[in-house]
């Protein structure tokens, strides 16, 4: 009896892999198709807590329309003296950043998954934040660097790939490790409860405005979180009314 023949997946670009591997009517995962990003949006990044066959979790970074993906086994380290395994997997679509759910047995990667963390994320290139064309060179050369800033993970982050240039893509180990993080630098007054969903979690307390950020670290809170920056940043000298105060139907601006 002749094999049957597989589909032709092609038209789904780097989400081929993805699509694949799932049946759509049996699991719940979000079909993939790749999204372009509007040009002011910040990346986006998750880390879902993911228990199949082996409790793992899944850390994503968005480029280029598509979640490029990892699977570690121990979940990100806050201590930049620990290498955490991370294997590479094929590209999830964006809409897989918002899927907590229960995917069945006997399906690829069936088991609960949780999201653990999100937030936004940024790529570093030669100590200032870069671009995609930046992603692509560090992704060719096995070495990204990149600014989280999650409601658990927070700093500078690095994925080392250490398989040859000759492994398939989607088999390669990249060891991830902190090379700076909020929580190896000095504990919160709230310990995150880690278990528990990140879509469920308030957001983080403000980082105290008294300690010293590492450059990129600074850089990512100006340009990755505008509405905090500009709350915390002191008046301008020359802005009267700021230091006045400003009388609106809600009061004054004046602290």
């Amino acid at each position: 009896m002749a094999k049957r023949a597989l589909p032709d997946l092609s038209r789904f670009g780097r989400l081929a892999e993805y699509n694949r591997k799932r049946h759509f009517a049996v699991t719940p995962e979000p079909p993939g198709r790749s999204v372009e990003r509007a040009a002011d949006r910040p990346r986006e990044f998750v880390v879902q807590k993911h228990r199949a066959s082996q409790l793992h979790y899944d850390f994503r970074l968005e480029h280029r329309g598509v979640m490029l993906s990892w699977a570690v086994p121990k979940g990100p380290s806050l201590d930049p003296a620990v290498k955490r395994l991370a294997m590479e997997t094929e590209p999830h679509p964006l809409d897989y950043n918002q899927f907590e759910g229960v995917i069945p047995e006997g399906e690829y990667g069936g088991g609960t998954v949780m999201i653990w963390d999100r937030g936004v994320w940024a790529p570093v290139a030669d100590n200032k934040l870069g671009d995609d064309a930046d992603v692509d060179r560090q992704l060719a050369k096995g070495e990204l660097k990149f600014v989280l800033l999650g409601k658990k993970l927070a700093g500078s982050w690095t994925l080392v790939r250490t398989g040859t240039s000759t492994s398939p893509p989607t088999t390669s180990p990249w060891p991830i490790r902190a090379r700076w993080s909020r929580g190896a630098r000095w504990r919160p007054s709230r310990a995150w409860p880690a278990p528990a969903s990140a879509s469920s979690l308030e957001p983080p307390e403000p980082i105290p405005r008294r300690r010293r950020l590492a450059p990129p670290r600074r850089r990512a809170v100006q340009l990755l979180a505008p509405a905090r920056a500009r709350r915390d940043a002191p008046p301008a000298p020359d802005d009267r009314s700021a230091v006045r105060g400003t009388s609106t139907g809600h009061g004054t601006t004046h602290r």
